[in-house]
């Protein structure tokens, strides 16, 4: 603008190409970081699970969608909640190629939660102006509560884990005792040699075979000390963890809340689920679901996780 008032003023030739030259450049700029930024295309990776206060990796796919032009100098800004956070530079990204960035996000809270995203920017081709697009990849993600080594006292209660042998009858393969037979009885029980001694139908009675089946109560409304909620939210989840990838099946009940038993990833995905939604309820609100469980009679370790 002083080049083009003094071209004015002066009317010296010099000072209106100059002045021409400087505002060439800044079209150029306009149209070349236009050409950078059209035909890329972001698409989200996102992690099975997000855990309170444990980073994550998040990533996106870079793709230059046209056919012929590359594009040059560009940068990927991880937004953060104070701004920007992680820049992921790509000097060039040739057309119809794609590439992939990551960055790490770390969300504090369980709960569901939306993702500060991400926008794309080049200093291309002379590196004066910055021309940023629209931000994008804002995904809602539900985070899970927080993960810890169980405590040591919980370990004691539930005696370990994987299976374990109890001395009573049940439906086990080991041999517990053996009687004389009653109607009713298994003919596949019956124990030959035995019977052919006393002259007597002898059967065989099976011992029990248990695991360290549980049920987990959340013990309170949680609607008192919000730390001490969170703290045994985390407890409840990280035991259910624990026990689900040791084989056992596990069930939670609480104020307003049921996941009847059953084992392997499913039952740990509802799980963390139930727990990451669990919101505190008032006092008086009424008693929690009954347990499916304890309604058929199902003999199950019972540990309380005080919530408050």
């Amino acid at each position: 603008m002083g080049l083009g008032v003094a071209a004015i003023n002066t009317g010296n030739n010099l000072l209106y190409l100059l002045s021409s030259m400087l505002l060439g450049l800044v079209v150029v700029s306009g149209v070349l970081s236009e050409a950078v930024m059209r035909g890329l295309r972001l698409t989200a990776i996102l992690p099975e699970e997000f855990h309170a206060g444990r980073p994550a990796l998040v990533g996106a796919t870079v793709a230059n969608r046209k056919r012929r032009i590359p594009s040059y100098s560009i940068s990927i800004e991880a937004l953060g909640r104070g701004g920007p956070g992680r820049v992921v530079y790509l000097p060039r990204l040739p057309a119809g190629d794609e590439r992939v960035v990551t960055w790490e996000v770390t969300l504090a809270t369980r709960g569901r939660h939306r993702l500060p995203g991400v926008r794309v920017t080049t200093l291309f081709p002379f590196g004066v102006f910055l021309k940023a697009g629209q931000v994008i990849l804002q995904a809602e993600v539900l985070v899970y509560p927080a993960l810890a080594p169980v405590p040591a006292h919980l370990l004691r209660r539930i005696g370990g884990s994987g299976p374990a042998q109890t001395r009573r009858r049940g439906r086990g393969s080991d041999l517990h005792n053996l009687r004389d037979y009653r109607p009713g009885d298994d003919p596949r029980l019956i124990h030959w040699r035995s019977s052919a001694k006393t002259q007597a139908l002898t059967v065989r009675e099976l011992e029990a075979e248990t695991s360290t089946d549980t049920r987990i109560v959340l013990d309170g409304t949680g609607a008192g000390d919000p730390a001490r909620l969170e703290a045994g939210l985390s407890e409840a989840a990280s035991l259910a963890c624990h026990l689900l990838r040791a084989g056992a099946m596990v069930e939670l009940t609480g104020p307003g809340l049921l996941v009847p038993l059953a084992r392997g990833r499913g039952q740990e995905r509802r799980i963390l689920t139930a727990l990451a939604l669990y919101e505190p309820r008032p006092l008086g609100a009424g008693p929690g679901l009954a347990s499916v469980a304890a309604r058929e009679g199902a003999m199950l370790r019972e540990i309380r996780i005080g919530i408050g």
